[in-house]
């Protein structure tokens, strides 16, 4: 039974940092994608970052590159994101999803994500 359990938000401040955690259980996690996703209300689905479990590979959305990073822990199956420097349009629930494979050239798409976990709410707000 294939189980994502995202944690980690919170309230943060502007220019402050999180840590989302990405917990996994009942699938291969050395040989699959992770990828996150966020959601502002009334927003569509936004891919921001993945990485693939099997070779490393790391990807990132334009909103969140250089602040954000993405890193796996395979011994703990468990994947996590660091954002950094965030800004309140980083406000969001923020979900983490597995894919088993997916297209290189268009990685942060959800469709290609059959496996999601609960969404952590991150608000970043003075």
């Amino acid at each position: 039974d294939v189980q994502l359990q995202a944690s980690g938000g919170g309230l943060v401040q502007p220019g402050g940092s999180l840590r989302l955690s990405c917990a996994a259980s009942g699938f291969a996690f050395d040989d699959y994608v992770i990828g996150w996703f966020r959601q502002a209300p009334g927003e569509a689905r936004e891919g921001i970052s993945c990485i693939s479990n099997s070779d490393g590979s790391t990807y990132y959305g334009d909103p969140v590159k250089g602040r954000f990073t993405v890193f796996s822990d395979k011994a703990k199956n468990t994947a996590y994101l660091d954002m950094n420097r965030l800004k309140p349009e980083d406000t969001a629930v923020y979900y983490c999803a597995a894919a088993s494979t997916l297209a290189p050239a268009t990685p942060l798409l959800p469709l290609w994500y059959d496996s999601w976990g609960q969404g952590t709410q991150v608000t970043v707000s003075s």
